[in-house]
């Protein structure tokens, strides 16, 4: 080998080096990961395709989260703000989504050395290699890789950066209504008729339940806030009736453990219990939904129940069937995924969500998050594929090792430590789920 077949390659090297770390999404994971960058002096730009940050806590943030704040802040985060003056919220309250963006993330969001390196309303739709696709290897690892993005005016880039890291969540891809995993037949017919998990029953999305049946699909915690403001909304609103839509035997799948440290997540499952005992829910169990249709009054489910052909009519079908990856604008990546979790491989047996629940999750890092595309690493949600059982806690201390990694720091990206709250066990159906923690 001559010098001349080696310059390139250093040339490559030393301008990968210049480049910043390139993040995807600026949410509570995302923004997490700058501050740790921050703190470790490497220059990075996050992309984000809302309007604002944390867009997807927004859409949910009526809704209250399980963990207490001590368990819901990044300690790097918490030390840039504590350095202007910020104080930590009561430690052992659970606070909503709205208000974790408002007095932690969105603050977080406008320290300087993370403002100036946001770009908001610009959605990244692929990612590669600059000149190669996934079937080159030659000095694949020494090349930049090429985000491209397009911004609100519809303008496309591709932007060079030497590292990856996708924080962008799975709010955006939930599962589908059909057990089969694929889109349902006849969604295009009904569509007007369904809406997202965990809507804003009691204040924005009032007048689309209020007096009428709802139908949840789902069998998670998501499902089961749903049908606690559904049930609430029934009180006040005389018509307003609700039914349970499950594929399994169980009615209640959400945890009432007493040994659960996450004493909301706890009491939740049993204000279910009770709604059903009191006959303010109607449960349909057992029921594999294959198809929706239009209805006289409203919409019809059709589905596969007790070995027949059966039909469900409602008006309004909430969709709480948990949430899959994004994995598009990654065809061009070389990604390591188990096959049924669609997490990395590594992850997969520590998440596996017919064993764990959120707390029983082994503390994990860089290596179980590596990819064979050198620099990429999926973190977050995101990383945990299918698997319900993800905590805020456990993203941050991912995007804690990642970034040590990044910086070359591999003593500290190995020491992986995380103690999380004794939990009872999640959903055991990932298909069917709609996230527990």
């Amino acid at each position: 080998m001559t010098l001349l077949d080696l310059t390139p390659r250093a040339a490559e090297a030393d301008r990968l080096a210049t480049l910043p770390v390139a993040i995807i999404g600026a949410g509570p994971i995302g923004l997490a990961a700058a501050a740790h960058l921050v703190e470790r002096g490497i220059d990075f730009i996050v992309f984000d395709a809302g309007a604002e940050v944390a867009a997807s806590v927004r859409s949910w943030g009526h809704t209250r989260l399980f963990s207490p704040w001590k368990h819901l802040v990044d300690p790097a985060s918490r030390r840039l703000l504590e350095e202007r003056g910020w104080e930590l919220p009561d430690p052992e309250r659970a606070p909503s989504g709205a208000e974790l963006v408002e007095r932690y993330v969105a603050p977080l969001a406008e320290v300087d050395e993370i403002a100036s390196r946001v770009r908001l309303g610009v959605e990244v739709i692929g990612v590669t290699r600059e000149g190669m696709d996934r079937t080159r290897t030659r000095s694949r690892a020494a090349t930049p890789f090429a985000v491209r993005i397009r911004t609100a005016d519809g303008q496309v880039e591709d932007v060079p950066a030497r590292a990856v890291i996708d924080a962008s969540g799975t709010y955006l891809s939930p599962n589908p209504l059909s057990s089969s995993g694929l889109e349902l037949l006849g969604m295009a017919e009904i569509a007007d008729a369904v809406t997202p998990a965990l809507p804003d029953v009691l204040g924005r999305d009032r007048a689309t339940f209020a007096g009428r049946h709802t139908t949840v699909v789902g069998a998670g915690h998501s499902a089961a806030n749903t049908l606690l403001a559904l049930a609430e909304l029934a009180r006040q609103e005389p018509g307003t009736t609700i039914t349970w839509l499950i594929r399994n035997a169980q009615a209640v799948r959400v945890s009432s453990s007493a040994d659960d440290e996450l004493a909301d997540r706890a009491r939740l499952g049993s204000r279910v219990d009770q709604a059903v005992a009191d006959g303010r829910i109607t449960v349909l169990d057992r029921f594999e939904i294959i198809r929706g249709r239009r209805a006289a009054a409203g919409v019809e489910l059709v589905g596969h129940r007790h070995g027949e052909v059966v039909a469900h009519a409602t008006e309004v079908v909430v969709s709480a069937t948990g949430f899959r990856p994004n994995l598009d604008i990654l065809r061009e990546i070389r990604l390591d995924l188990d096959e049924i979790v669609e997490a990395p491989r590594r992850l997969a047996p520590l998440i596996d969500p017919n064993v764990h629940s959120c707390g029983t999750v082994e503390p994990h890092g860089f290596r179980e998050l590596t990819h064979p595309e050198q620099g990429f690493f999926v973190v977050g949600m995101k990383s945990y594929g299918r698997a319900p059982t993800f905590l805020l806690a456990t993203g941050y201390e991912q995007v804690r090792s990642v970034t040590a990694w990044l910086a070359g720091d591999t003593a500290s990206a190995s020491n992986v430590e995380l103690v999380l709250p004794a939990t009872g066990v999640c959903s055991t159906d990932a298909g069917n789920g709609g996230g527990c923690c």
